[in-house]
């Protein structure tokens, strides 16, 4: 087709990854250095605690005791972070998460639960705005005669009505 120009490949077929499989490893890393063998404890914490109790809590990390040579491994204490006044009842269910917690990872890994009271890492929660209301925008602009352009006129009334209701 352009015979002076070399000849340039063209690219292949792009193959989108799935962004968990980028930056699994990335994550991986992290979760191991809390003493997660994988992160499937953490991001299933609802499935595997219940609702109830992952409304109020988190696990942090799973500390696993030094072995000792010739003895068999003891289990390891998993932290949580538990919110407000709701450790106390988490701390009478503990034998019901121990249970939970040993039967997802298939075998007793977990002998017992140690709580740290602080709030969740929770994600906030958006604000709704509410909108203004239609008169009150009128109201302003009515008091805007001078500009001349509606767009701006309208955006000032919208901010005026705003500032009135709050």
């Amino acid at each position: 087709m352009y015979p002076n120009r070399p000849f340039m490949n063209k690219p292949g077929p792009i193959s989108a990854k799935p962004l968990s499989a980028l930056l699994g490893g990335v994550f991986a890393e992290a979760y191991a250095k809390q003493g997660f063998a994988s992160r499937e404890l953490v991001t299933r914490w609802a499935e595997i605690a219940g609702t109830q109790v992952a409304h109020f809590s988190e696990p942090l990390k799973i500390q696993w005791p030094r072995p000792v040579e010739g003895q068999p491994q003891e289990p390891a204490t998993l932290i949580l972070r538990v919110e407000g006044p709701m450790a106390l009842e988490i701390q009478h269910m503990s034998d019901i998460i121990l249970e939970k917690v040993n039967r997802f990872f298939g075998w007793n890994a977990v002998g017992k639960l140690a709580l740290r009271q602080a709030p969740l890492s929770r994600p906030m929660a958006r604000r709704k705005i509410k909108p203004v209301d239609p008169n009150a925008v009128a109201r302003v602009a009515a008091t805007l005669p001078d500009v001349e352009d509606e767009a701006l006129k309208d955006a000032l009334a919208r901010l005026g009505a705003a500032i009135k209701r709050s």
